[in-house]
């Protein structure tokens, strides 16, 4: 009979717990904290700029938009072709994955100190967060 109401009232009272550990909502929301600060400080120092677009040699990028102004010209005039949407698809992937791999990023000069506390609040945080959800 005790065991029926101990489940009875473990269901009654619902605990949101990450793992299922006591008081690991907090730990949890802390590590949360503590990486997104990390986080955000790590981010501050990358400089981020674009270089020139040298797929398939200098200047062409004109000839990556050909397949997605042809897709999007046939979805136009035909909203269920299956090679408008492949070739705007497509199209639009080469672009993006164009843009990407022609980023330079660099990380901006800053003092170790700086350099180890940023990394430090990121990785605390994220160990906090890890030991939080952990099962007991």
């Amino acid at each position: 009979m005790e065991s029926k109401r101990k489940t009875e009232e473990e269901s009654a009272s619902p605990r949101f717990s990450p793992g299922g550990t006591p008081g690991g909502i907090g730990m949890f929301l802390f590590g949360l904290a503590l990486a997104i600060a990390g986080g955000y400080l790590i981010m501050n120092q990358v400089q981020v700029t674009s270089g020139y677009w040298h797929w398939w040699g200098p200047n062409t990028f004109g000839l990556t938009l050909l397949p997605l102004v042809i897709g999007i010209g046939l979805l136009f005039f035909n909203g269920k072709s299956i090679i408008g949407w492949l070739l705007a698809g497509g199209g639009a992937v080469i672009i993006f994955v164009g843009i990407l791999s022609n980023l330079q990023i660099y990380f901006q000069q800053t003092s170790l100190f700086n350099t180890i506390l940023m990394l430090t609040l990121f990785a605390a945080g994220l160990g906090l967060m890890a030991r939080a959800l952990k099962h007991s």
